[in-house]
């Protein structure tokens, strides 16, 4: 009799899953371990006798350690594997720059701060200036602090006393003609404070939805909290307007991933404030 072989996965071919992609676990990665639903963003990836294993960190800091076995995580409600990230490239020759783009200035304390300040309109806002320009802003001695609305403004301009010595600028979210932000900013305008802005509903938007991974932000029904909405549009109604925010912020490395209409303002914000004599 002729002997047979046979495959000893008889699994149907339409039964089998297929292999999920594979993600480096690069610091800050925000991912949903699939078998306890915790979610964190990755700290550090260590070898163990074990094998590699990742160690994430929640929103209230708390720290899990979980093996990086294959399709052991999800990312935005999907399944990946986990990978090591690779070696960082070697240093490259010529100046290093900043987040900014700008030259980085190395081995320099931070300056004293300056008399002036940029307020921008909330806390999101200020993380992603300090993302990308904390560097510059170190060098130069400016602070930046934030409102909590924009309809604070005329108080906070009153309260801070701007003058030759001690300029303020202002960066505010969607700031287009005949809105009340626009009408708010041209009341407190003077040769000491300049007030700019973004045409974009949140500082969320000035991020590349390429740099985030969507093919762009969803439109957002009048009347609909706008990031909620964003959040269910893209699926992320598990998260927190706060967790959704880290996982948008965890994907800027530096100037590359925002728009140009927010960079041009910060940058104007930064020259008008450290102008000499001012």
């Amino acid at each position: 009799m002729r002997s047979r072989s046979y495959d000893a996965d008889l699994t149907p071919p339409w039964k089998k899953q297929a292999p999920a992609p594979e993600v480096a676990a690069e610091r800050d990665l925000v991912v949903e371990e699939a078998a306890t639903g915790f979610c964190g963003a990755v700290v550090r990836v260590e070898k163990t006798a074990e094998g590699l294993t990742v160690t994430l960190e929640d929103r209230f800091g708390k720290l899990r350690v979980f093996p990086m076995t294959p399709r052991g995580f999800l990312i935005d409600g999907k399944p990946v594997t986990l990978v090591r990230p690779r070696a960082a490239a070697p240093a490259p020759r010529g100046p290093l720059l900043s987040a900014s783009g700008s030259i980085a200035v190395t081995g320099a304390t931070a300056r004293v701060a300056r008399a002036g300040r940029i307020y921008v309109e909330g806390r999101h806002d200020a993380e992603l200036v300090e993302r990308v320009w904390g560097h510059d802003l170190r060098v130069e001695g400016v602070v930046v602090e934030y409102l909590e609305g924009v309809d604070d403004l005329p108080a906070v301009v009153e309260s801070f006393g701007p003058g030759p010595g001690a300029r303020l600028g202002v960066l505010v979210d969607h700031l287009v003609p005949g809105s009340k932000e626009s009408r708010i900013a041209a009341s407190v305008t003077g040769p000491d404070v300049l007030v700019v802005g973004h045409p974009y509903i949140d500082v969320w938007e000035a991020v590349k939805p390429a740099s985030v991974g969507i093919p762009g932000w969803p439109r957002v029904p009048r009347g609909e909290d706008w990031k909620i909405g964003v959040c269910r549009a893209l699926g992320w109604s598990h998260l927190t307007t706060g967790e959704a925010w880290q996982r948008i912020l965890a994907c800027v490395s530096s100037y590359r991933d925002l728009e140009p209409e927010l960079l041009g303002r910060v940058e104007e914000l930064i020259d008008f404030v450290t102008e000499p004599g001012a």
